[in-house]
């Protein structure tokens, strides 16, 4: 265990020097990424943690979302906006998501999943743009701890019950009735909270709109996977009773992806929008993470990876384009083309990642999730094909109305991106198109989580 969490203690003792921490970050990431192929059998490091495929691939996401992450802050270097401060709440935050996916006990997995929300909140609130974002850190925090104190109940009373919180002892719960029905709502709302799915997902477009660059990307990379992580997790316990809600899941996730995909095509901020389809993308993990179906457990581990490139790709262009023109809205940040024609190519590969076009890996994830929920229900074509149909149409909206039309008058003139911002925006498309011709680490997945379902059931 120490191997992870060393690199992150010794590169808190370097918070002053801003290079030392991007060289560090760009080490541990590659490190991380080299520990699949020397080391297979990973599940046990020590201490109480352990590692199998699902956990390493987080693991793997968070290091280079967070190195990408201070690579793209640069202006807080710049503008001397407290830079120290900034990689120790950076530090801190990936530290906690370290913690989070790769704790074997349920309990320490609740204590780091909500530790995780305070840098997130600090990142907010101390480097965000406009005075609302105290309200957007109010709204993220409220929703977050109001559903997540059940989930605190429900793993006391597990521990009551079982006399163990160890990921690995736990028996599933058989019992069919009112008490067990509670008790498992309480355990999965937090997740749902965090995912977000449709009805709680008003704070996600409050907090990216406020939140810095920094946020908006570990928001959108890392974060919003902790509720699928969680509902993996969890849902092993409550097979049998979530089995009978699957086709209320179902049908708040297809209506409200639906839903949300037309509030997208309303939008005039760019990052609201960007925000928004995150909604969308993530009701279809949640469809694929509830029917039970091996399939659907493999699509929505691929697309919540392809997301969390794709979407911090998005959010990191949105904010190039503000640093130079001041401002978020569609209507003034138009014809792009004109200023940065360099960069209308990289709009036009992330856009056509995040509608999931060949070759990323969002395409495969979405094909995955469309074969499970067809073969769960053929009605559920009918929402698929909608919400399919209305993910192209608002990432084209948001493609052509930035990058054509008429350009903003009073911009005189500005810099098409430095060597930096190209960096930052390949490292995301390339694992984004690279890592479908390498599908190998998604069928251990599929292997491992059989192993494990049938030692469960025997169990």
């Amino acid at each position: 265990m120490l191997k992870i969490m060393l690199p992150m203690i010794m590169l808190m003792k370097f918070k002053n020097d801003w290079n030392l921490i991007q060289v560090g970050l760009g080490l541990v990431s590659f490190l991380v990424g080299l520990n699949c192929f020397s080391n297979m059998n990973m599940y046990n490091l020590g201490f109480g943690f352990g590692m199998d495929y699902i956990s390493y691939i987080m693991i793997y996401l968070s290091s280079w979302i967070m190195f990408l992450i201070i690579i793209s802050s640069m202006q807080v270097k710049f503008k001397e906006k407290f830079p120290m401060m900034f990689i120790t709440v950076n530090l801190f935050l990936l530290l906690s998501l370290y913690l989070t996916f790769s704790t074997l006990n349920y309990l320490l997995f609740y204590i780091s999943f909500e530790m995780s929300l305070i840098p997130t909140l600090i990142l907010i609130l101390g480097w965000g743009y406009q005075p609302e974002r105290i309200q957007a850190g109010i709204y993220m925090l409220f929703y977050t701890l109001a559903l997540s104190l059940p989930l605190l109940c429900s793993l006391l009373y597990i521990y009551y019950k079982e006399g163990s919180l160890m990921m690995l002892l736990m028996k599933p719960i058989f019992t069919l009735n009112y008490v067990s029905m509670i008790w498992y709502f309480s355990s999965v709302m937090a997740f749902l909270v965090k995912l977000p799915m449709y009805m709680f997902h008003l704070w996600l477009p409050k907090a990216h709109v406020e939140a810095p660059v920094a946020g908006s990307m570990i928001l959108a990379g890392v974060l919003l996977k902790l509720g699928g992580y969680g509902l993996i997790r969890v849902l092993i316990l409550f097979q049998k009773i979530s089995l009978n809600f699957s086709w209320l899941w179902v049908s708040i996730s297809l209506m409200g992806g639906i839903i949300i995909s037309l509030v997208c095509l309303r939008q005039v901020d760019m990052k609201s929008l960007i925000a928004y389809s995150s909604v969308v993308h993530m009701s279809l993990v949640l469809c694929g993470l509830m029917i039970f179906s091996w399939w659907g457990l493999m699509g929505a581990v691929v697309v919540m990876v392809g997301h969390g490139l794709c979407s911090s790709g998005l959010f990191c262009m949105a904010n190039m384009v503000y640093e130079r023109v001041g401002s978020r809205s569609l209507l003034i940040s138009k014809g792009l083309l004109n200023y940065m024609p360099s960069m209308g190519l990289w709009w036009f590969l992330l856009s056509v990642g995040n509608m999931a076009a060949p070759p990323t890996l969002n395409l495969f994830g979405e094909i995955s999730l469309i074969i499970s929920l067809m073969s769960w229900n053929k009605l559920s074509m009918l929402g698929l094909m909608l919400l399919s149909f209305f993910s192209a149409s608002y990432t084209l909206y948001m493609y052509s109305l930035s990058q054509h039309g008429i350009f903003y008058s009073s911009l005189y003139s500005c810099s098409s991106g430095k060597v930096s911002e190209y960096l930052v925006l390949f490292l995301h498309w390339f694992p984004l198109n690279m890592l479908i011709l390498n599908l190998n680490v998604v069928s251990g997945i599929m292997m491992y989580l059989k192993k494990w379902m049938l030692s469960f059931k025997n169990s």
